[in-house]
């Protein structure tokens, strides 16, 4: 069992930063890939970014390249999501993930067990 509490969301204009933080419970974080997802007003869940077990093996939604940068602390049991250049579009409650079967995080959520409860970011003009 694996529980994931996100942190770090909040209200901020564009062109601004935010981080948001997942800390995850449970011995099988370090075996998990981890991804972070994103859910818009009015639209389904998307993939924003993974990173496979020990951090080496990173992607990104093409929308959010050379803004936002996912790492890993396993010592820490946590996944970070280091938001830049904040657009409008990218308002969206914040979901981070855990897959214990596989190697790397996929885009594909029905491949991860575990999500957390999700934290709001909103961006405005």
């Amino acid at each position: 069992q694996v529980q994931l509490v996100e942190s770090g969301g909040g209200l901020v204009q564009a062109g601004g930063s935010l981080r948001l933080s997942c800390a995850a419970s449970g011995r099988t974080f370090s075996s998990s890939a981890m991804g972070w997802f994103r859910q818009p007003p009015g639209k389904e869940r998307e993939f924003v970014a993974g990173i496979s077990r020990f951090g080496a093996v990173k992607s990104y939604r093409n929308s959010v390249k050379g803004r936002f940068t996912i790492s890993r602390d396993n010592a820490k049991n946590t996944v970070y999501l280091q938001m830049n250049s904040l657009q409008v579009e990218d308002t969206a409650v914040y979901y981070c993930a855990a897959d214990t079967s596989r190697y790397r995080g996929t885009e594909n959520p029905d491949d991860y067990d575990y999500w957390g409860q999700g934290t709001q970011v909103t961006v405005s003009s």
